[in-house]
């Protein structure tokens, strides 16, 4: 598990192997991820948007910018903590992730970034 502190705002990671599959001639290895945002800051927050840097070690980086999170824009009030699960698929056996979350405080109504620490992807299985 990888942690960061933003403004009061943990990001948790914890990271997962899926497997790996044959489409139209090409190998693609699937990663899930968990994420818990907690906010430990005094104010109520809410999740707006999410950026994510995908690195493949293959490929050339790919960058995934939307709206909330699996649907949703999750408020937090101080001491709550949303989990959710997703993931990506990598053409290499081995990768990484990083990027921010954009979030209003309710209290200023300030939007600021909470930045999600670098998590590594990799099928360890493929390791000496």
């Amino acid at each position: 598990m990888v942690e960061q502190v933003t403004k009061g705002i943990r990001v948790s990671v914890d990271t997962y192997f899926e497997g790996s599959f044959s489409k139209e001639g090409l190998l693609f290895y699937a990663f899930g991820y968990k994420v818990s945002i907690t906010n430990n800051s005094t104010d109520t927050v809410q999740l707006l948007s999410r950026s994510w840097d995908i690195y493949d070690a293959l490929n050339a980086q790919e960058k995934v910018i939307g709206e909330g999170v699996i649907g949703k824009k999750p408020v937090l009030n101080p001491g709550q903590t949303h989990t959710y699960s997703s993931g990506c698929l990598l053409r290499s056996p081995f990768g990484a992730m990083n990027g921010y979350y954009t979030m209003i405080n309710f209290t200023n109504s300030s939007q600021f970034q909470v930045y999600i620490p670098t998590f590594k992807l990799s099928a360890t299985h493929l390791l000496n």
